[in-house]
């Protein structure tokens, strides 16, 4: 009987010890990748990492680039354009157009020509676009410009011009200006056709051209003088109420330049002169 007991507590010992084999077996992982991912820009970064048995580890990391979709519409705010401006002359001064506009008042006899050249480097072209939309017409390759703002254009004269009103005349005076220039300010609405060679990359080259329709809203002249001083006439002073223009822009990386020349004349009557302007814009596209 004893040796019954020993042997029964013999296989309960060789039992407890093949469970505690079994339940201290390293089980298997089942796990066979985990990912994480990390967006950065127009990149996507993602990291895979597998565990296989023991302790070996690898770990792959993939960079892809996130393909670009431009948007619809793009609303660009507050462009702002400085250059310079001057005149196409055409006038035949001999007509009698051109005799009627141009007058003889006192010692200063009347203008010419050569009187009514501008300072170029004095003659500016600054303009204000409030706002400014790209229309997505190919995958942002070719797109449609437009916006709203205001052109505004001081021409410098060279000798003494002055403007009358009622009637709309131009005489030269008798004394010496320091400073003579005609300001013409038009609200504008600009339609250009855009071909951008890298959509979504600052870097290339982006070409636009149309044209802009403006009216003017405001014009004025300011003469200075020491036996004067500073003398200012506004109002009406015989100028086109439309502008129709040709304008283009040119994009190179981030320098942007844009250009326009008029379709329709300065004055009203008498002369023949079309406005053109080149310079830069500050815009984001």
């Amino acid at each position: 009987m004893k040796r019954i007991y020993m042997a029964f507590a013999a296989l309960m010992v060789a039992g407890a010890s093949f469970a505690q084999t079994e339940t201290t077996k390293p089980t298997e992982d089942t796990t066979v990748s985990t990912a994480d991912t990390i967006k950065a820009g127009n990149f996507i970064i993602i990291k895979k990492r597998r565990e296989n048995a023991g302790e070996k580890t690898t770990t792959n990391v993939t960079i892809e680039r996130k393909p670009y979709k431009p948007s619809k519409i793009s609303t660009n705010w507050w462009i702002f354009d400085l250059g310079f401006a001057n005149v196409n002359d055409k006038t035949n001064y001999a007509s009698a157009e051109a005799q009627s506009f141009l007058r003889s008042v006192g010692p200063g006899g009347k203008p010419g020509k050569e009187d009514l050249k501008l300072r170029s480097s004095k003659t500016s072209n600054v303009n204000i676009w409030v706002v400014m939309q790209r229309l997505n017409l190919a995958k942002g390759y070719v797109n449609l410009k437009y916006g709203l703002g205001l052109e505004m254009f001081n021409f410098r004269y060279e000798n003494s011009i002055r403007y009358n009103k009622s009637p709309n005349y131009i005489y030269k005076d008798s004394i010496s200006f320091s400073k003579d220039k005609l300001y013409a300010g038009y609200a504008t609405v600009p339609f250009m056709l855009n071909i951008n060679t890298s959509p979504g990359r600052k870097k290339g080259l982006s070409i636009s051209a149309g044209v802009s329709a403006g009216y003017l809203v405001g014009s004025h002249t300011k003469e200075v003088s020491a036996e004067r001083g500073k003398q200012k006439t506004k109002g009406d002073l015989g100028l086109e109420k439309f502008r129709l223009a040709y304008v283009g822009e040119l994009g190179i990386g981030p320098i942007r330049l844009f250009g326009s020349y008029s379709l329709t004349k300065l004055h009203e009557n008498g002369l023949e002169q079309y406005p053109y302007s080149l310079g830069i814009r500050f815009s984001n596209w």
